[in-house]
């Protein structure tokens, strides 16, 4: 199953290869957000204390987003007929599912990256120690890993590439905007709080901005409860969650496909 994953790990990358508008896609979208957000909204909320607070939301919401790439992948897979064409191979049905995630996670890996240099453009700065700031892209990454095979499901679930690609971004917006990504939780009105606070999202972002030492704007009230006080701890649990829901979720659902 390993090696079979490697090749469709390299199959996938390659595609993205060919068709570089996808590695576009994957880095000039969360660029856009950051300056968006570091100067439009920056300068309301308090200008480079927000920018610093800002970009570990940044980080979780790309890597959320990735899981729509999965989505689309799958889906376009399936309705090509390559599924099809795997299949009559001697070869690991979860390879081609695993090699997906794998490749997507390499995506989000170069996102990341990408971004941080266009953070320290912007005035974001590590302020933590060096294992913290490893600390903090590990769980970035665990957490988009998680999420891709929550969308993996999504695809293998979806009809055509056209269902994939208005489906594998509608339940994002939600996901990520009800946190605190972006704004403080406990600044949501009525039972928005308590979503936000508890949503994954928001502890990923949370941790991340402890290990990265970047403290939130005067005006952002102080977050507080179990998971402000547990981010580091509950981000990890929360993707081990996700990723023991959506694995098997996934592969049964390719199972299924991949039988018709």
């Amino acid at each position: 199953m390993l090696n079979d994953s490697i090749v469709m790990v390299g199959r996938n990358l390659t595609t993205i290869k060919r068709v570089p508008t996808l590695l576009a896609t994957a880095t000039l979208q969360p660029l856009m957000f950051v300056f968006l957000f570091a100067y439009v909204f920056g300068a309301t909320f308090g200008g480079g204390a927000y920018r610093e607070y800002l970009m570990a939301g940044i980080f979780t919401q790309t890597v959320a987003f990735n899981a729509a790439f999965t989505t689309v992948g799958l889906a376009s897979d399936l309705q090509e007929g390559i599924v099809d064409r795997l299949r009559s191979l001697p070869m690991s049905r979860m390879a081609v599912i695993l090699g997906r995630t794998a490749s997507d996670l390499v995506l989000s890996v170069i996102s990341v990256f990408v971004m941080s240099i266009c953070g320290l453009i912007v005035g974001w700065r590590i302020r933590g120690s060096f294992l913290d700031a490893l600390l903090a892209y590990a769980i970035i990454l665990l957490f988009g890993f998680a999420m891709s095979w929550t969308g993996a499901w999504v695809g293998l679930l979806s009809k055509n590439v056209e269902v994939a690609q208005s489906f594998g971004f509608a339940w994002l917006f939600p996901v990520t905007f009800l946190s605190s990504a972006f704004v403080s939780a406990q600044s949501l009105p009525g039972p928005l709080k308590p979503i936000a606070e508890w949503n994954p999202v928001t502890a990923v972002a949370t941790s991340c901005r402890e290990l990265f030492g970047n403290k939130a704007p005067a005006l952002f009230p102080t977050p507080t409860g179990w998971v402000a006080e547990h981010a580091t701890l509950y981000s990890i649990v929360s993707s081990l969650v996700i990723l023991a829901i959506f694995v098997p979720l996934a592969t049964l659902q390719y199972r299924k496909v991949a039988s018709r």
